[in-house]
């Protein structure tokens, strides 16, 4: 059963930690991803820098995942297996990442790019991220949940790309999915009033086209139902008296 719950210091403080081991693997992945890599090996990449920085990956064995990350390519976009498949010039990347550390979990993903890629495919990879950073203009104490998720569905209706609404971002903490579930659409001042010390894994997930997905019989893989591109984006951030830290970007990314 989910529950809201709101952090002390010292879970902050293991989640903060979390997310620096999770920064880390998108740094490694970015440095390994090209032409020719498979999926199953980014994965292996992953689980051994998460061990050998004193993480667990979360997402191994959750509900019968078998990856340590998930990896979805080009009109994938969540919940890819790792496998053999071979990547290739052009494609995209969603990688989604959780890292459990002294008992705390952060969650994150990117989408990123092979070679050159096409004009679609990176407007809705900057979409996705620019949708975040609306959203989370609206994350401070006193504000409403649904204020966050409201600029971040403006935001990508705004630029002609498409809301995904079966999935949706989540409280994070103890356990990888707490309350409250965040949509990325929603009326302003409606929602959960937002306190301090409550953690969210904040995650636009975009479509190049229409809104609709759809799940693929390995009963993970959520591909867009149009087979257009899609990219998805999401940090964990706490709540504060002010501005939200972002306990997951990576170093030199700028906020």
């Amino acid at each position: 059963m989910k529950m809201l719950t709101i952090k002390n210091v010292r879970e902050i403080s293991y989640m903060r930690q979390s997310g620096k081991i999770l920064a880390g693997v998108f740094k490694i992945i970015r440095e390994n991803l090209r032409e020719g890599i498979t999926t199953e090996e980014l994965d292996k990449i992953a689980e051994k820098f998460i061990l050998e920085n004193g993480g667990t990956p979360t997402f191994k064995g959750y509900s019968g995942f078998p990856g340590s990350i998930c990896i979805s390519v080009n009109e994938e976009l969540l919940h890819g297996i790792p496998s053999g498949r071979v990547l290739k010039d052009g494609d995209i990347v969603s990688v989604d990442v959780g890292v459990n550390y002294m008992g705390y979990n952060t969650d994150a993903a990117r989408t990123m790019c092979i070679g050159e890629v096409s004009e679609e495919a990176k407007k809705v990879i900057r979409v996705a991220r620019d949708a975040f950073f609306e959203g989370i203009k609206f994350a401070t104490e006193k504000n409403r949940l649904h204020d966050i998720s409201n600029a971040i569905g403006v935001h990508i209706e705004s630029n002609g790309c498409g809301i995904v609404r079966d999935y949706v971002g989540h409280g994070v903490g103890a356990n990888l999915h707490e309350e409250p579930d965040i949509p990325n659409f929603g009326r302003p001042n409606t929602g959960i009033r937002l306190r301090r010390g409550m953690t969210l894994a904040i995650e636009p997930m975009v479509n190049a086209g229409d809104e609709d997905v759809e799940v693929l019989d390995d009963g993970w893989t959520v591909v867009t139902a149009d087979g257009r591109l899609c990219a998805h984006y999401e940090n964990t951030i706490v709540i504060t008296e002010g501005a939200p830290e972002i306990l997951t970007l990576e170093d030199g990314e700028n906020a």
